[in-house]
């Protein structure tokens, strides 16, 4: 590396990216230009999803379910039905609603109706906290626009099942009020919860032939944050689940920090849009981090692997790139626009001048009259001391429009050629001058130039690109060191070997041989074989691991889901009719394989303080006589006799309270 550099830049080896940048940039050879890539952004444009029919597969013989994978970052949802052209999602949208304060709901735009992003990124809401529901009327918008775009005609409810995905450890307040509004706004029959990690995982082991029971090491890592779930003989452990408050939120946002550092001249093009295109496209997972960056700072792999990103410009052409019919017609243009300035700004000075030569021949007429004192209160008005001065005036103001108009005359019959001298006089500061070619001298001659002189040459289309290097592989590494960005708190490897500790030696062995990559943040180039190395480092000697990787990281949730909905029947297994969200509470979860658990807690229930006797203060007279109107009806209400000390409640509730485990601080 240093002898590369040392051939580069002379005595200067190892220096920083952009000061070798820098120094190099004249030095490079055209065969080291020829290899660079320059890439262009896409710009991706969203279409409005089309409004679909209700196919016949999903009616008979029994209602379709309708399987939606609620994603912090895009929403997933389509049929759980046999037909061949209805086994992928036939709705995929951004998570977000466009909907300004005060705004009617038939005016809120919803995930693909909204073509670019940018220009409302202001006015987006999501119904996110983290990956926690919390927002519940854009949910509903969400819900509606799902509903709509499937085709669902059905007035006042949908006849169809649901199969909804939720959060790791999701509170159970946040459970209550999704039931609640999927059976009470939409009365939906039949509803499942499943978390969207485990879908994935069990339709990967199902499509590798692994037997159930599985048991594996799930690492999830989404747009807002990332978890590790052991699963253990086919149901997930929730005790020992983690969160890692890294995701792909906060790459584009780091990604965008150093890119406007770097190009502060390119503030408004470096877009969280165009900065989530550059992850997906064009970053990686370094092998081992402290190695790639070594590689970067050689001036040959600088050169061999930077991405060059052409931002879009308008090409102005440079004076001496014209021909002469070029700059003589251009010169044309520029005396055809100065003289409209200036025929304009005639017009404009003659009506004025001759609006207030009507005024003062107004005031003149008072004095004909003989109404002198409504003449002298309008001299005043006009701060003018006699009828001379006003006169005076009148004169030179019929003179000025006499001129106006002789020379507006002259400007209509006239062949339109007219000097740049003549024309000087009549323009003012600021008009449009500095718009002349800088070559037109004040006779409309040529400025002539020596013939010797070079014109630096400036590529225009140079400045206008992002050259990304080491921010390819600095911005995924904030998986495995979150302190990068400033967060406080263990990556991904050190969370699992932290879980790992948790467990036996023997337990630990059956984990790490079924560890499973899954999340739309874990399609980085090189991520499998990151954790591999990892593991390998903290694994004993001679133990065996195996790491995969979902097919589809951000959609097999959804395909996940539809194979167990597809293997359930509606009203089974796993489901919460509504007869039980009646009898049981909107936090009831139907336990399943993919499902979060559900933990049996025992609460001491204490008895209840008796009701203090109230205080009515004695009044002396009779009882005042209400008048004759609505009787008014007063309700005690009724307390129940306390349970006997140390009584025990038991309370099936979800493992996790509403602040989810998380790894900051251990």
């Amino acid at each position: 590396m240093s002898d590369v550099g040392t051939v580069a830049l002379g005595n200067i080896v190892c220096v920083p990216e952009r000061t070798y940048f820098e120094v190099t940039s004249v030095k490079m050879s055209a065969k080291a230009a020829a290899t660079c890539k320059i890439f262009s952004f896409q710009d991706y444009r969203s279409t409005p999803d089309p409004i679909f029919e209700v196919r016949p597969e999903c009616l008979q013989p029994s209602v379709a379910p309708i399987i939606i994978d609620n994603g912090s970052f895009q929403t997933r949802a389509g049929w759980a039905c046999g037909a061949e052209d209805l086994c992928a999602p036939q709705l995929q949208f951004k998570s977000v609603a466009a909907r300004s304060r005060g705004a009617a709901r038939s005016e809120t735009q919803i995930g693909n109706d909204i073509s670019n992003l940018e220009p409302l990124r202001w006015l987006l809401k999501s119904q996110f906290d983290r990956n926690v529901v919390v927002n519940f009327e854009i949910q509903e918008l969400m819900f509606d626009y799902v509903f709509m775009h499937l085709g669902i005609g059905s007035e006042g409810s949908v006849e169809h099942p649901v199969v909804l995905t939720e959060a790791p450890c999701n509170p159970l307040h946040c459970r209550q009020m999704m039931s609640e509004l999927l059976f009470e706004c939409y009365r939906v029959p039949q509803l499942s919860y499943g978390v969207d990690s485990l879908y994935s995982f069990y339709h990967n082991n199902t499509k590798r032939g692994v037997t159930p029971p599985h048991t594996g090491m799930v690492i999830s890592s989404g747009y807002h944050c990332s978890h590790i779930l052991p699963v253990i003989n086919g149901r997930l452990d929730a005790g020992n689940c983690k969160r890692v408050n890294v995701g792909g939120s906060h790459a584009a946002s780091y990604l965008q920090r150093l890119l406007q550092l770097k190009y502060p001249g390119h503030l408004a093009a470096v877009t969280l849009s165009r900065m989530e295109e550059l992850l997906h496209e064009h970053s990686y997972t370094a092998l081992d981090y402290k190695e790639e960056l070594e590689k970067w700072r050689s001036g040959e792999f600088y050169e061999r692997e930077v991405h060059r990103l052409q931002l879009p410009y308008s090409a102005k052409l440079l004076g001496g790139s014209l021909s002469a019919e070029e700059r003589q017609e251009k010169r044309a243009q520029q005396l055809r626009r100065l003289q409209e300035m200036n025929a304009r700004r005639r017009e404009e000075k003659l009506q004025q001048d001759q609006e207030r030569l009507d005024t003062l021949l107004a005031v003149q007429e008072l004095l004909e009259d003989g109404l002198l004192e409504q003449f002298h209160r309008r001299l005043v008005e006009l701060n003018m001391d006699s009828a001379e001065e006003l006169q005076s005036y009148i004169s030179k103001l019929s003179l000025a429009v006499e001129q106006g108009r002789q020379r507006a005359m002259h400007s209509d019959t006239a062949d339109g050629k007219t000097e740049v001298s003549e024309l000087e006089p009549t323009v003012d500061e600021g008009d449009g001058v500095t718009e002349m070619d800088p070559e037109l001298t004040e006779d409309g001659a040529e400025g002539e130039k020596p013939a010797n002189t070079v014109q630096p040459v400036f590529n225009m289309a140079e400045y206008h690109q992002l050259f990304v290097g080491t921010e390819r592989l600095r911005v995924p590494e904030i998986l495995f060191q979150p302190s990068l960005i400033g967060e406080d708190q263990m990556g991904l490897m050190e969370t699992l070997q932290y879980v790992l500790d948790r467990y036996t030696p023997e337990q630990q062995e059956a984990l790490v041989r079924n560890v499973f990559l899954t999340g739309g943040n874990m399609q980085y180039p090189g991520m499998k074989e990151r954790v591999e190395r990892e593991l390998l480092a903290m694994r004993p000697f001679q133990s065996h691991f195996q790491v995969s990787v979902a097919s589809r990281p951000a959609l097999d949730a959804w395909y996940g889901a539809r194979d167990w909905a597809l293997q359930n029947a509606p009203g089974g297994h796993g489901w919460v009719t509504r007869q039980d969200y009646e009898e049981k509470g909107g936090e009831y979860l139907s336990e399943h394989c993919a499902s979060n658990a559900l933990v049996s807690m025992r609460i001491s229930k204490h008895p209840a303080r008796a009701p203090e006797p109230q205080q009515t203060t004695p009044t002396s007279g009779p009882a005042p006589v209400s008048a004759p109107g609505p009787a008014s009806v007063t309700t005690t209400a009724t307390t129940p006799a306390p349970a006997p000390a140390g009584t025990d409640v038991t309370m099936v509730t979800a493992l996790g309270n509403p602040q989810v485990p998380s790894t900051a601080g251990q």
